[in-house]
């Protein structure tokens, strides 16, 4: 039974922050584009609510001291923080609010940046990479860029204005009790976020075990046929209980620590406020200082000490952003395919006559330049002529037609469509002009019309149906209650083979391409979708080029020319008749090696 990857799960990627952190933070912003209004006035709210919040210890120490005065300075007090905290309340709504707006705005214009980019990229850079990394960058990394937007900026810029007022109004009120809360305070706050670090890194390990120990139980059910064929279901039992035991072991010793650091917290944090409350009144029984003001700064102590604390934590998430920040932007600033996003483009592209060469054509693929896959290839197809390519996996066949596509370039020789190098012509305009059907057909999860209409997304209802019947899939599609509506699933897995393989000729039919280009199109189906399958590629190929690449030699018999392909090279090429009467010929081989399998 198949075991799964366990390399996906990955901490959130950090980075230092830095100059150059900060320029690519910059350029993200730069997406905000004319909110960026907004934005400022945010800070100004921002501002707000630090002064406010720091204005409140001030006066509930002032509310003290009124009230051995007269009634009328307890009453102004009252009026006072009355009013802060009606100000308080407006600057937190619009602070909250104006934030939210602009980075869902911002977030939304680099998502579709991104999106937009990602899906021009050529394929050198999208095969070496795996989709859900790719996936990730969409999702995940622009949720962390979210939360870090809306919330953790906003909270760090907040506290660092609680943390330097609180300061210079803790010395405002009382230098000794300041300076002694400077030697006590922030350095426990700073071992409570080292020693909260530690603890959220191992309980990590326990989720992350948990996630094992998950993954063992999705593995057994989805492969439960083998678990019972094997008779191995002692041994998934004993797996599953030896990743649950070591869950058990990782959760305690995270518990040991939890109770360690409850225990720190009390006696070391509030053991530290306890001596200076001690100290504070042994200041104000010296004289030194009013009841009021001693109230009045342990609250800014208590301020101080809570932003210390919080602050930490959101610097963190920033470095995690900032790591998200450079895998997003990696999408963003790679060089990407110059395609056109014009949704009409078809009307304006003079349609191909369809012949196409290859001159002495050398290529290795950029993830193994080291393999030369192409050695040399010259093959010539004549407008509605069809071309066959025959040969053992690996020889070069399919690499044929992604050159054809331009999903790569060649590192020598040409490629020519119409007497014209390939790379002359616009990107768009060249794959407009051209279709592929392959073997493993993947359709996308909507319905049976969205998928016909991949092929032209502005056919109307009579073209869809009559690309449906020219793919002898019209019978299947008619049957089902929802007709062209019909949800297909993930990847047309609610289709058989065939029928997936007909939907997407009937899209090859609704684009009307030049050049056509079936890639095994009838290999892995049983001999009746196959016939049906046959015929329609039959009717497809009429009137244009097609090159077949087939691994059934009976499909391939009325082709105008056949080229035999092994290990990069043509070995030889020729007509059915032609090939067949060679002697110690590949195709013959080929041929025999079928027959015999077929009369067996």
């Amino acid at each position: 039974m198949a075991r799964r990857d366990r390399t996906e799960k990955v901490d959130m990627p950090r980075a230092k922050l830095s100059r150059q952190s900060i320029r690519k933070g910059l350029q993200l912003f730069s997406y905000i584009g004319s909110n960026k209004w907004k934005f400022y006035l945010g800070l100004f709210f921002l501002a707000g609510t630090g002064a406010t919040a720091l204005a409140f210890p001030t006066m509930i120490g002032e509310i003290l001291k009124a009230a051995d005065a007269d009634w009328s300075q307890l009453v102004k007090w009252g009026w006072i923080i009355l009013g802060v905290f009606v100000a308080q309340t407006v600057f937190s709504y619009f602070r909250i609010y104006l934030f939210v707006d602009v980075t869902e705005r911002m977030l939304e214009a680099i998502r579709k940046a991104t999106y937009e980019n990602m899906i021009k990229l050529n394929m050198s850079y999208l095969t070496q990479r795996r989709a859900g990394e790719l996936s990730s960058r969409i999702s995940a990394d622009i949720s962390q860029i979210q939360d870090t937007f809306t919330t953790n900026i906003a909270e760090f810029l907040r506290q660092t204005i609680i943390i330097i007022g609180g300061i210079i109004l803790l010395f405002t009120t009382s230098v000794k009790l300041a300076l002694a809360m400077l030697i006590i305070i922030p350095p426990l706050a700073i071992l409570t976020v080292i020693f909260g670090y530690f603890v959220r890194k191992k309980s990590k390990g326990v989720q992350d075990q948990v996630a094992d120990s998950n993954t063992i139980v999705d593995e057994t059910l989805q492969g439960i046929h083998n678990v019972k064929a094997f008779a191995n279901e002692y041994y998934e039992v004993f797996r599953y209980g030896k990743s649950t035991g070591e869950v058990r072991k990782k959760a305690i010793q995270v518990g040991r620590m939890r109770a360690a650091f409850a225990s720190f917290i009390i006696f070391g944090l509030f053991g530290g406020i306890v001596a200076l409350i001690f100290y504070g009144a042994y200041l104000k029984q010296q004289g030194l200082m009013e009841y009021g003001d001693l109230v009045q700064f342990m609250l800014y102590t208590v301020f101080v000490g809570g932003s210390i604390g919080g602050i930490a934590e959101q610097y963190n998430q920033i470095q995690k952003t900032l790591g998200a920040t450079d895998r997003v932007l990696e999408l963003l600033n790679e060089d990407a395919e110059l395609v056109d996003m014009d949704g009409d483009r078809r009307k304006s592209y003079p349609r191909f006559r369809g012949s196409f060469q290859f001159e002495k054509v050398e290529f290795a693929y950029p993830s193994r330049p080291e393999v030369t896959v192409l050695k040399g290839v010259s093959l010539e197809a004549k407008a509605g002529e069809k071309i066959a390519l025959v040969g053992q996996s690996g020889s070069g066949k399919t690499t044929l037609s992604s050159l054809l596509f331009r999903f790569y370039d060649p590192q020598s020789g040409s490629i020519k469509i119409d007497g014209k190098d390939i790379r002359e012509y616009p990107l768009t305009y060249l794959r407009s002009q051209m279709a592929i059907v392959p073997q493993d057909v993947v359709l996308f999860g909507g319905s049976i019309r969205e998928n016909i209409l991949y092929g032209k997304p502005e056919a109307s209802e009579e073209e869809i149906i009559e690309a449906a019947k020219k793919a002898n899939a019209w019978n299947f599609i008619s049957q089902f209650p929802e007709g062209l509506d019909a949800i297909v699933g993930d990847r047309g897995i609610k289709l058989s083979g065939g029928q997936r393989q007909r939907i997407a000729i009937a899209r090859a039919i609704l684009k009307d391409p030049s050049i056509l280009i079936l890639d095994e199109a009838t290999s892995s189906l049983d001999s009746e979708s196959e016939a049906l399958v046959q015929e329609a590629l039959e009717k497809l190929m009429k009137g244009r080029t097609s090159l077949v690449i087939a691994h059934r030699l009976s499909t391939i018999r009325n082709a105008d020319h056949i080229l035999v392909l092994q290990d990069g090279e043509i070995h030889e090429s020729g007509t059915h008749e032609q090939l067949i009467t060679r002697e110690n010929g590949i195709y013959k081989k080929l041929n025999s090696m079928q027959s015999d399998v077929l009369i067996s």
